[in-house]
């Protein structure tokens, strides 16, 4: 397996580089030694993306992967675990969903294969799982969409958080990363707090760590990568896209509520429009109950993103994308990503030093 480090050539040598990758270690020191990885970039765990080569491809770039559970069995989840095993020495995390119907077999699995870092997303987890899986010998990380949720996860005892901004794609909340971040940061040093929510650029990580992050997770340019398996024409539309094609879903009527769910606009999402107002008239006219009309709506996407990721159907699939969409210019290995995403931080820092000599 290759694995070298995440920079390039030339900061072995240039001495100005090797202070900056010195700061930078520094900076993001309380991610890395969490997550056991070489630099403090998580992958985001996305469904049918996040599997066993994208997962590998992070983790042995120096970073951490994330494998995306979703709605896997306890039996397909450690085959899945036990694959990227086999493609990486280093350490990666698994992502599970909260509301799924087996979540204590799916932490038990985790905890056979001897992963280190659960990630519970989807809801509010429960104290009694979170437990569960310290006592197995493994960190609890958890998704924190506000203050107040992130003071009250770190009562029941998680080990990080992620602050996830509604730039980011997939599932979202209502607030930005800019404002989570000034809400969090500055009141949480107890744990490692990630950042994350429309990240493209190093420079921009390295502003949040200065705020006090421990670090960031991006999605959205590693499921456009080389080693991500998802279809070429979902790639391309990565490529095509900018940073306005990634709306949100929207909501018609606030008696039956739609999560918000960030991705490129195409013809599967003016559909869902149009699906549901024809619901709404249903619902009305008294064709349909008011439960059967929300399950309606909720069933619309069922399959859509598999349709997009897997089959390339990207105009009538779920094409999730984060914001950071737009910044994506070309079709990249991970590891060159990741190197320059450290590269365009060291430059950050070195910029940053030439104006304070310059004052």
């Amino acid at each position: 397996m290759n694995q070298t480090s995440p920079s390039s050539p030339t900061t072995a040598t240039d001495p100005r580089r090797v202070a900056a990758r010195a700061r930078l270690d520094r900076l993001w020191s309380a991610g890395t030694r969490f997550l056991g990885s070489e630099v403090s970039i998580l992958g985001g765990a996305m469904s049918w993306i996040s599997e066993r080569h994208l997962v590998s491809a992070i983790s042995n770039a120096g970073g951490f992967g994330v494998l995306a559970c979703g709605a896997m069995e306890p039996d397909r989840l450690a085959e899945e675990i036990a694959a990227t095993q086999a493609r990486t020495s280093r350490p990666f995390g698994v992502n599970l969903i909260t509301m799924h119907p087996r979540l204590d077999d799916l932490v038990q699995v985790c905890l056979d294969a001897g992963v280190g870092h659960v990630v519970l997303a989807g809801g509010i987890p429960s104290g009694p799982v979170i437990r569960a899986i310290k006592d197995g010998g493994a960190k609890v990380i958890a998704f924190a969409p506000a203050f107040v949720l992130a003071k009250r996860l770190m009562r029941m005892g998680v080990d990080a958080l992620v602050i996830e901004g509604s730039e980011a794609g997939g599932h979202v909340g209502p607030v930005s990363l800019t404002v989570l971040a000034q809400e969090v940061l500055p009141f949480i040093r107890d744990i490692p707090v990630f950042v994350a929510g429309g990240l493209g650029r190093g420079d921009a990580i390295v502003s949040y760590l200065e705020q006090g992050a421990a670090g960031a997770q991006l999605g959205t340019r590693f499921a456009a990568s080389t080693d991500s398996i998802a279809h070429e024409r979902f790639k391309k539309a990565f490529i095509r896209a900018s940073a306005r094609d990634a709306v949100t879903s929207v909501q018609l009527d606030e008696r039956f509520p739609v999560i918000p769910v960030r991705g490129l606009s195409n013809e599967g999402s003016r559909r869902f429009l149009t699906h549901q107002a024809e619901t709404l008239r249903r619902f009305q006219s008294g064709e349909l109950t008011k439960e059967q009309a929300q399950l309606d709506i909720e069933h619309f996407w069922a399959g859509s993103l598999r349709r997009a990721v897997i089959e390339g159907d990207v105009e009538n699939g779920s094409v999730m994308a984060g914001q950071s969409v737009g910044m994506i210019t070309s079709e990249q290995s991970v590891r060159d990503i990741i190197a320059e995403l450290v590269d365009q931080a060291l430059d950050a820092l070195i910029r940053q030093e030439d104006r304070m000599r310059r004052e």
